[in-house]
């Protein structure tokens, strides 16, 4: 049964035993009786109020409440953090990492993440320099140098970081083609932002650092995007085509270059050939002389017969022409040897009457039927 019941048999905890309408509570009786529990644990009589009682009571708690204080003014520095001290709101000092105590309502610290590289991202559909829609996804990572100027020089770094880097990013979109944001220039696009956004931010001086920028993504409207993807594909199909003839032509070159080479070379070694052919052609001659003028007829004579032989020794046929006769004798000399190589047989010989002598059967009916032809010819003669 609660207490404010009736029949609760008035346990008012407030002591209220004339009835609810008496108003609250008196707080001095209240704090009487809580001094006066203190004034028991301190030796005091049960339920006295001396002076004595009394400030061994308050001393307690004095002590009690001071060792809470100081108990409470202990923190701890993450290695990556440094913290900035408040003295009683006013920037005092700042604390390395480690084990640190600070009075409890006079000092607060703020401790700050120095060494994390951050990552904000920023997307959006934006206009083009030629007027044209592209949506952009960027990313910027910064870190933080200064603490006390990334608390305390704008409301909100983060908001103010987020809201410079949009800003970066739609005014150089905005002064770029479609083209170079969605194929070649995406690089040259990243540089541009980061030395935007670096611009903007600088004159905030929120103590921060723009570590890198990320172009994630730039791409056109659902609308056109298969368009814009055919085009892309156009543009690295020209390039891959392009590098294939500058391979070719890098392979091509250095090939023709030695075939230009070797030509050279060839040349030079036969005009070198040729100069040395005609020198021995003229120390032959000179040789040659002496013996002409000593016997002219047997000399012209043996140079004839050699030429003969030089000259019948490069021909596979012999075509021999009787006096007086219509007759033509025709050696096949060129099937002769064929059947000679056929055969492994000796196939160069100097003089024509051996070849003849060594030729196979079939051959020699040849030779025969060509005497024959001969014999005719000279019978007709006579």
């Amino acid at each position: 049964m609660a207490w404010n019941e009736p029949g609760g048999n008035n346990n008012d905890p407030w002591k209220n035993r004339g009835g609810r309408d008496q108003g609250p509570p008196d707080l001095d009786e209240v704090f009487k009786n809580i001094l006066n529990k203190f004034g028991k644990f301190g030796g005091g009589k049960g339920g006295s109020s001396d002076g004595k009682g009394f400030g061994l009571g308050l001393g307690l708690v004095v002590g009690l409440l001071v060792i809470v204080w100081f108990i409470s003014g202990f923190y701890t520095i993450r290695e990556a953090e440094r913290g900035v001290v408040l003295r009683f709101g006013e920037f005092s000092h700042f604390v390395e990492p480690g084990l640190r105590w600070k009075p409890t309502f006079v000092d607060s610290v703020l401790p700050v993440d120095v060494q994390t590289v951050r990552s904000l991202p920023s997307s959006g559909s934006m206009l083009t320099q030629d007027e044209n829609v592209v949506r952009v996804e960027m990313e910027v990572q910064y870190r933080i140098l200064e603490p006390y100027k990334y608390n305390f020089s704008v409301t909100s770094p983060e908001t103010s970081l987020s809201q410079a880097f949009d800003s970066a990013i739609r005014y150089v979109v905005g002064h770029s083609k479609m083209d170079d944001v969605l194929t070649s220039g995406r690089e040259v696009a990243r540089q541009n932002v980061s030395e935007e956004l670096q611009a903007i931010i600088e004159p905030y001086d929120m103590g921060i650092s723009i570590v890198d920028m990320n172009f994630k993504d730039a791409r056109p409207p659902e609308e056109v995007k298969a368009a814009f993807d055919d085009a892309i594909a156009a543009q690295e199909d020209e390039q891959r085509f392009i590098n294939e003839a500058e391979a070719y032509s890098r392979e091509i070159e250095p090939r023709a270059r030695g075939q230009v080479n070797r030509m050279a070379e060839e040349a030079q070694a036969y005009k070198e050939q040729s100069i040395l052919k005609a020198q021995g052609e003229i120390a032959r001659f000179e040789e040659l002389l002496p013996q002409y003028q000593a016997a002219p007829k047997v000399t012209r004579s043996r140079i004839y017969l050699e030429t003969l032989e030089s000259v019948y020794s490069n021909t596979s046929k012999i075509m021999v022409d009787t006096k007086g006769s219509g007759n033509m004798l025709y050696l096949p000399l060129d099937k002769i040897l064929e059947k000679q190589n056929a055969s492994n047989a000796p196939s160069t010989n100097r003089s024509t009457l051996e070849g003849l002598r060594n030729q196979d059967p079939v051959s020699s009916n040849v030779t025969q039927d060509s005497n024959i032809r001969s014999d005719r010819s000279r019978s007709g003669r006579n």
